[in-house]
């Protein structure tokens, strides 16, 4: 595949001629506040050239993911209908930090062009800064005069931002023939068909300030780009980049699901397949570095191209969600290059179909009020539809603009244009305030000239306690010579064994000390590479510069952090057995007594689920499996899939590798030596913080168990409580059953008839078998003479119960003769006495024939 022989080859040259090959960054910026996405090579590498950060190579080469659909660089509406305008595309890019400058740029840029892209050298043309006589000198050693043009600074000067590093540009294009217009030379080409640009180098060369003067910087700097799918589709000679390779096997796969052929140019259906095509792309890289469609920033602007390919599939044909269907041959193609969007193929494709088919529901929904809208526009004197409802239509319910004017037209209605283009123009400038300003210059700090003479070393991994010479004191923001008791303020030292805040990791604390000398460190940051600050206060003595200090860190507080930093890697590898590969650490917070763990996930874990990776950890505890810590070169970790590395961070030549066998992450931290000493793990709580992105708070050790307590206690009192509540509920329950009961015993009596002269109370009862003796004392209470016959029959059984009053037995009759007598009836047998008796049976079907043997016998005694 062409593509990837470009792309490898690109990166193999440079590579060759001594420079670091660095991954691609992350699309989604999670270390750049300032970007929705990144959308040029050199944003990873920003840092460096504002003067922040030091990597430890001065060349680079890349093929970084981009994507340009926000901010100033929006290419959204042209996709589709223009033969280049893509949201995803790749930049081919080589860099040089205070190494090399124009002429070597110039020299690699031109030897790749004929050599690796292999371009005619005949039909490449130049372009330079109309002030830039050095570059067009350098250039005329290599092509003629004749194709070296200058330009204005609105086509060949770049600049980071109003103020900061900026500098002259000179650009290559490839022309591709009379075919594509007359145009003699760049400058005449205003079509801009005919000269195609397909490499920009950029000459980092000079610091604007506010008032505008350029001043030269000390540490001249390059950055190049070159799209990739535009040089393949110079290569290949075709006009469009829809017609190269990866997205020409989008569009194939797109055939199969929609059925349509392809035809480039049936512009009817075509730019349907361009849009469909591109933006799969930006939509499976940015949801595989973490992102998901939502309805704020940049899951917004994806929402806002998910739902732009499914309006386009419906030009298609179709109606039900497709573009997971689409997706396995985009990992197909590009996913060799680039592991993470494989790993996360399952995960894409669920989040895929879930917007897809909410947005269809939208659709739906949309559908019938603008059945309303059009109801009430026919009723108005116009017969118009308001620029109000057609951007509601839009906006809200996504039907697109052209959707709404021609189902107007069908109904002989007309749209209001120019109230709808104010409301889009408010819409654009409200979206452009509330987008902070790209590549904007952040002024030096104030300890870039100390960190260049005094460095700080961290010998944290090995040592707790060192002695460590006092290299500067700051209070209130400014450098002093001393520092009294009572004076809060920051002491830098030449090596501390303080870890600085840091991935998620909070500052250490302990104390500074020498003799009668103390001061307390409550925190401890690192605000400038090679800089570390110890927080605090000087609680006795003074401290002056070039003082000898003890420096101690609080042992057990680190100790805590330490097992609960590793807790965060057993965490992640279990989530990753439990819910799948995809899921990428996107935040950490690790402290003393709790830490939590941010992760790319697009729904809520089930209590199954949290349960699990649960146990997993401790299972990992217990095994007091050895944490081991090594350093490996970051080429040798790129070829070992096993250990984790975030997309997005920096990494220098060599790189920090924390190994718990199953678990392995590319991590500066502290960690505990073995996870027995973790002691036990728990997990607090689980929730969304951002669209696609979940939290897990959890904490270890002493304060795991402390809250595992604090829950029994609060359990056993919810339990007491219960159990005093049912208590109460039984009491009352009891009081309305014996008001139920004495109701009962009431009607009964006044139901009372005779058996010849013996008056007789009679009833199968619905109560409860606890109830019946109840229900008799009720009835014999209010009952002064006669005969009292009970019974209740349930499954299978039957119990009966008759009393005799006082003066009954006293004229012979006996409960306990004429119970035993007739309990055989219902299977039983009875006891008891005279005047009160019971029976237990089997056959409650037959208690109505035990009812009457009763009244027979009471006849025959009488």
């Amino acid at each position: 595949m062409l593509s990837q022989e470009i792309r490898r080859n690109f990166l193999k040259y440079f590579k060759d001629h001594n420079h670091r090959v660095v991954p691609s960054s992350s699309v989604v910026p999670h270390d750049d506040p300032t970007l929705l996405f990144t959308n040029a090579g050199m944003n990873q590498f920003k840092d460096v050239f504002l003067g922040k950060t030091v990597r430890d190579y001065k060349t680079a080469a890349t093929s970084q993911k981009c994507i340009r659909v926000g901010g100033k660089h929006n290419d959204l509406d042209n996709v589709g209908h223009t033969s280049r305008h893509l949201t995803f595309f790749e930049m081919l890019g080589n860099f040089s930090f205070g190494d090399y400058f124009k002429e070597k740029a110039i020299s690699y840029a031109w030897e790749v062009s004929t050599k690796v892209f292999q371009f005619d050298p005949e039909k490449i043309w130049i372009t330079v800064f109309r002030e830039d006589d050095e570059a067009a000198e350098i250039w005329k050693k290599i092509v003629p005069a004749s194709r070296i043009v200058r330009m204005d600074e609105k086509d060949n000067f770049w600049a980071m931002g109003d103020t900061g590093p900026c500098g002259p540009c000179s650009e290559l294009y490839y022309d591709r023939g009379s075919k594509y217009g007359s145009a003699v030379s760049v400058k005449d080409d205003t079509a801009g068909e005919r000269y195609i640009e397909f490499w920009n180098l950029v000459f980092m060369q000079f610091n604007r300030d506010a008032s505008g003067k350029m001043t030269p910087l000390p540490k001249q700097s390059i950055d190049t780009g070159a799209g990739l799918e535009r040089v393949v589709a110079l290569k290949l000679g075709v006009d469009n980049v829809f017609s190269t390779d990866i997205l020409q096997g989008i569009i194939a796969q797109t055939e199969q699901v929609s059925g349509k052929k392809y035809n480039a140019h049936d512009q009817e259906i075509a730019p349907a397949f361009h849009v469909i095509a591109d933006h799969i792309r930006s939509l499976s890289f940015a949801i595989a570095d973490g992102a998901q469609p939502s309805n704020v920033e940049r899951g917004y602007v994806l929402r806002k191209l998910l739902r732009r390919a499914v309006r386009y599939g419906r030009m298609l044909g179709i109606q039900d969600p497709f573009l997971a269907k689409v997706l396995p041959r985009l990992v197909a193609l590009m996913g060799e290059d680039y592991p993470e969007l494989k790993a996360s193929e399952n995960r894409i494709a669920e989040i895929l179909t879930l917007e897809e088919e909410s947005f269809l529901r939208t659709l739906k929904r949309g559908g019938n009020i603008l059945s309303a809208v059009i109801s009430d526009a026919k009723g108005r004197p116009h017969k118009e539809i308001t620029g109000e409802e057609a951007f509601k239509l839009k906006d809200t319910y996504g039907l697109p603009l052209e959707e709404v004017l021609l189902i107007a037209k069908d109904s002989h209605l007309t749209v209001n244009l120019d109230a709808y283009q104010l409301l889009e123009e408010q819409a654009r400038e409200k979206s452009k305030a509330a987008h902070i300003k790209e590549d904007q210059a952040v002024e030096d700090s104030v300890y870039k000239d100390f960190a260049a003479k005094h460095p700080c070393k961290f010998v944290g991994f090995t040592d707790e306690k060192i002695d460590a010479k006092v290299q500067g004191i700051l209070i209130n923001g400014a450098f002093v010579k001393e520092m009294h008791a009572g004076d809060e303020g920051f002491i830098l030292l030449d090596q501390t064994p303080f870890y600085a805040e840091k991935g998620g990791q909070v500052g250490d604390t302990g104390t500074l000390s020498h003799d009668q000398t103390v001061f307390k460190v409550t925190d401890c940051q690192a605000p400038y590479p090679g800089v570390v600050v110890h927080i605090g206060s000087c609680q006795s003595g003074t401290i002056r510069v070039g003082d000898l200090l003890t420096a101690s860190v609080e042992h057990g507080r680190r100790q805590m952090i330490q097992n609960n930093h590793t807790a965060t890697h057993l965490l992640h590898w279990a989530l990753v057995q439990v819910l799948g590969p995809h899921i990428k650490q996107a935040g950490s917070l690790v402290e003393a007594t709790r830490f939590r763990f941010d992760f790319s996930h697009h729904k809520a874990l089930s209590k199954e689920d949290l349960q699990k990776a649960e146990d997993l950890v401790n299972e990992k505890i217990r095994e007091n499996k050895p944490v081991k810590a090594y350093e490996l070169a970051y080429e040798e970790v790129q070829k070992m899939p096993e250990i984790k590395q975030f997309f997005g961070d920096k990494y220098g030549a060599k790189v920090r590798v924390i190994d718990i066998e199953e678990s392995k992450e590319l991590c500066g931290g502290t960690h505990t030596s073995r996870t027995g000493n973790i002691g036990y793990f728990r997990i607090l709580k689980e929730g969304s913080i951002a669209a696609g992105v979940r939290r897990i708070e959890a904490t270890s050790g002493k304060a795991a168990e402390e809250i595992v307590r604090a829950h029994e206690k609060d359990l056993e009192a919810k339990i007491q409580a219960q159990m005093e509540e049912k208590k109460q509920i039984e009491q009352h329950l009891k009081a309305a059953r014996r008001i139920v009961l004495k109701e009962m015993a009431q009607s009964l009596i006044q139901k009372a008839s005779h058996v010849g002269s013996i008056p007789f109370v009679a009833s199968i009862a619905s109560v409860g078998s606890d109830e019946l003796g109840a229900l008799a004392e009720e009835i014999s209470g209010r009952f002064s003479s006669g005969v009292i016959l009970l019974a209740l029959r349930s499954e299978g059984r039957c119990q009966v119960l008759l009393r005799v009053t006082a003066d009954y037995v006293k004229k012979g009759l006996n409960a306990m003769q004429i119970l035993k007598e007739v309990a055989p009836i219902v299977g039983g047998s009875g006891g008891g006495k005279p005047e009160a008796a019971q029976a237990g049976g089997k056959s409650p079907e037959h208690l109505e024939k035990l009812f009457e043997k009763v009244q027979e016998l009471l006849i025959c005694e009488r």
